[in-house]
């Protein structure tokens, strides 16, 4: 029977489940780890329902999501307006007032643009004799990179409270954030603010202590400890992610590899990136590998939980050797590794 292919309008579902399809499952795989259970499924049934769809209008879908990646960065580097003259100058106007348009609804605008266009010493002069509440709040709106260097230049004792107050933060009224902005810009013209965000939390801190140095980062969690160690425990759980495995050398590999349970290796490898599996397969032997592949054949499917409870067992091995400094992991430039 011959294939025929459709042009007909695709719902915005199924723009994603093209847009997913054409990522191949690779990326695909890594997205939906990003996203809720109610949205995979949801995604996972457009797919399988996923009608034939045009090479071209398959472009289209493609080209749009870029497009909305593009105008997405603009906002988040310079505010509407700058997002607006650099979009209308490369895609002109008509189609620049519709990426806005569809970004309005669930793009949040952040807040306090204006710090990350200064470096970390200049924004450390300027929040540093603020209260540590109105610092939290701002480092929660930074780039990782430049809070974690704000909060390495504060005392010891400051630097705890500043990332407790950012895991504590709740619903950021527009009243509060506003004031704040026109306290710290001083002659800095305002970058606007979006309605309630949730600027804080789990995540802004995983991202500030990825970029923190690790003797600042073992002296927050010390405190954290003694004074809150519910957070203290819930970073830890998820500083380091199973895809972080890529940040150690070799050796460290080797050292991680000896105190794993194969059973663990072979289903926390069915849900990981091929860059895992190859620095993985890289350090074992021949016949290692050829049985964690067996392995991992012969399970069959296994359910998404179990394989995140696998690489959780591995991560947490992982960071019990670097606290015991039998490995270090590399968090970027300038780190100095001593294996």
């Amino acid at each position: 029977m011959a294939n025929y292919e459709y042009n007909y309008e695709l719902t915005n579902r199924e723009k994603a489940a093209v847009l997913l399809v054409s990522l191949g499952k690779n990326y695909s795989a890594e997205l939906f780890r990003q996203l809720t259970e109610d949205e995979v499924s949801d995604l996972t049934l457009n797919i399988a329902t996923l009608r034939r769809v045009p090479s071209e209008q398959r472009e289209r879908v493609i080209d749009e999501f870029y497009q909305m990646c593009r105008a997405e960065k603009y906002v988040q580097d310079g505010g509407i307006e700058y997002a607006r003259e650099l979009l209308q100058a490369s895609v002109g106007a008509e189609k620049a007032e519709e990426l806005l348009s569809k970004l309005s609804y669930s793009l949040q605008v952040r807040p306090f643009g204006f710090v990350r266009r200064i470096d970390a010493a200049q924004l450390l002069q300027l929040i540093h004799n603020e209260h540590p509440q109105t610092i939290a709040l701002v480092l929660s709106y930074t780039e990782p990179k430049q809070a974690s260097e704000v909060i390495s230049q504060l005392p010891p004792d400051s630097q705890a409270d500043i990332i407790r107050r950012i895991g504590d933060m709740g619903m950021a009224s527009p009243e509060y954030i506003k004031e704040a902005e026109a306290i710290l810009e001083r002659s800095i013209a305002s970058m606007g603010f979006s309605d309630q965000t949730n600027p804080g939390g789990i995540s802004s801190i995983v991202g500030i202590f990825n970029e923190l140095d690790r003797s600042s980062e073992k002296n927050i969690l010390e405190i954290l400890d003694r004074d809150d160690p519910a957070l203290a425990e819930e970073i830890r759980a998820k500083l380091f992610v199973f895809e972080d495995l890529t940040k150690l050398t070799n050796q460290s590999i080797q050292r991680v590899l000896k105190e794993v349970n194969n059973s663990d290796l072979a289903i926390a490898l069915k849900l990981a990136t091929d860059e895992v599996k190859k620095l993985i397969f890289s350090n074992v032997s021949a016949r290692m590998k050829e049985m964690i592949e067996d392995d991992m054949d012969v399970m069959g499917p296994v359910m998404l939980r179990d394989v995140e409870d696998a690489q959780q067992r591995i991560v947490s091995v992982v960071r019990r050797l670097e606290d015991e400094n039998e490995i270090v992991i590399n968090r970027g430039e300038g780190e100095t590794m001593i294996v």
